[in-house]
């Protein structure tokens, strides 16, 4: 008998086919990791969305509290002009009369309160002018752009401008002597 050698063809189609298969399966992993490529970027995108949603939220809630508190802060402000226009206008015999006195320590109470919101005044008078800071309600004789008088206060609320101070501003003119009007040029 004589061997017989396997035949070829039929091991050749299998490796053939193993070929075929490796081939298939070799596309069929690149495009399942194409997929997953785009899953991963897709997902980082939408993390990086949340990410930016939160933080924008976040500055929105900020932004509504400070806006509140301003508002509660500038129809507080009246109160707190009221109570320093009555108490500049007490005569002096009257300073030690205890009503009064518990006018002032209200008063201190609300501007302390106020002051621990972050309340501050602007300072005016002496100082150039600033149209951030300062509305010019007049000019008049003096140095020029230097604010004369306060007419209104103004305030600052964790440094941002809640109400301008009202002020006249010097036009330059210097103020003339009380005699000067009338005297004789002659």
């Amino acid at each position: 008998m004589i061997p017989q050698e396997p035949e070829e063809s039929g091991n050749e189609a299998e490796v053939n086919a193993d070929e075929g298969d490796s081939e298939s399966l070799q596309q069929s992993l690149t495009a399942e990791k194409e997929k997953a490529e785009i899953y991963l970027a897709n997902w980082q995108r939408a993390q990086a969305d949340f990410i930016n949603f939160k933080r924008r939220t976040e500055q929105e809630k900020e932004e509504i509290r400070r806006s509140a508190q301003s508002a509660v802060v500038l129809n507080l402000l009246s109160v707190l002009d009221d109570f320093e226009r009555a108490l500049a206008l007490i005569p002096p015999d009257s300073e030690n009369i205890d009503w009064i006195e518990g006018i002032r320590l209200i008063e201190r109470k609300l501007r302390t309160s106020l002051e621990a919101q972050g309340l501050c005044p602007i300072q005016a008078v002496g100082e150039p002018f600033d149209p951030h800071q300062h509305e010019a309600i007049r000019q008049a004789n003096g140095e020029d752009g230097i604010v004369l008088e306060e007419v209104e206060k103004g305030y600052k609320l964790n440094d941002r401008i809640l109400r301008a101070t009202k002020v006249v501003v010097g036009n330059g003119k210097e103020t003339e002597p009380e005699g000067s009007k009338f005297e004789n040029k002659g």
